[in-house]
């Protein structure tokens, strides 16, 4: 008695002779494989792109930082002399730097009657501000002109990132020429740590922020306070985390299964159902005939 394996075929074959060709049958099927191309090419696409995913949690990051943020501040003021601008910095930990000169930069605009300033600075990661201002001068002016022109302010490493839209440099722009010469201006930021993480793990670090500000001419007992532009900032525990992420591939091969074998099921449905009742149509047109 031998063994005939192929009483396991689950997949009988039909004989040809026994089958009937129908134009429905074709038109279906032409139709048939235009969609599972279709639908191949969307799922193709979508297994090569990356995907970024977003997520919260409440943690610091950057641990190697040492407590430290990098800032990187770029501001023109227009009527401003360079020799009377410059940084001051200030915070809860008992920092209090007047006229900051390290890896800074001044560029005389309007024939030497305004200033660009550009400094790259750190911070700690407590409350405090940062204030460009004539406090560092040698003789302080009476009427000091502060409107000004906000080119880049932005925290940590610098992400250009495609499909991400964030407030990395949301003060970019900002232009406070027409503004009152002898008002202060107040922005109060709060900081949003930023990590991406990209397919090989490597994180970058990098802030957001949200900003608030005010404009305003302050006075004391003792007359009118000299103005500045200042920029309070203050710490989010919430971080912000971005990972570049891809379909794994045995996802890919389930979902182009899935697509061939559920066309190929529903579209035998609708030629069966199309097929009798062609078929239930001509029995009942014979019988009339007759």
């Amino acid at each position: 008695m031998t063994f005939d394996v192929r009483r396991f075929d689950i997949y009988r074959k039909v004989p040809k002779d026994l089958t009937q060709p129908t134009y429905t049958g074709a038109f279906i099927s032409i139709c048939c494989c235009l969609f599972m191309l279709f639908l191949f090419l969307s799922e193709l696409t979508g297994f090569i792109a990356t995907e970024i995913v977003n997520e919260l949690y409440v943690d610091d990051p950057d641990k190697d930082s040492g407590g430290k943020i990098d800032v990187s501040l770029n501001i023109s003021l227009p009527n401003l002399h360079c020799d009377l601008v410059g940084l001051d910095i200030q915070d809860e930990m008992g920092r209090h730097e007047v006229g900051h000169i390290e890896n800074s930069m001044k560029v005389p605009l309007n024939n030497g009657h305004g200033c660009r300033f550009e400094g790259e600075f750190s911070i700690n990661k407590v409350p405090g501000n940062f204030h460009v201002s004539t406090h560092s001068a040698t003789a302080q002016p009476t009427s000091p002109d502060m409107t000004h022109v906000i080119h880049k302010l932005a925290f940590g490493e610098k992400l250009q990132v495609q499909h991400v839209q964030g407030a990395f440099n949301a003060l970019g722009g900002a232009n406070r020429l027409q503004s009152n010469a002898l008002a202060s201006h107040d922005y109060i930021l709060k900081i949003v740590p930023t990590v991406y993480e990209d397919l090989g793990g490597k994180q970058r670090f990098s802030y957001q922020y949200t900003v608030a500000n005010k404009e305003y001419v302050a006075y004391s007992h003792t007359g009118r306070i000299i103005p500045a532009i200042w920029f309070r900032y203050d710490l989010s525990p919430i971080t912000v985390k971005y990972t570049e992420r891809r379909q794994p591939f045995y996802r890919f091969i389930t979902t182009i299964c899935a697509i061939i074998g559920g066309t190929f099921t529903v579209a035998g449905i609708i030629d069966s159902c199309i097929f009798t009742a062609s078929e239930a149509w001509k029995k009942i047109q014979i019988g009339k005939m007759s």
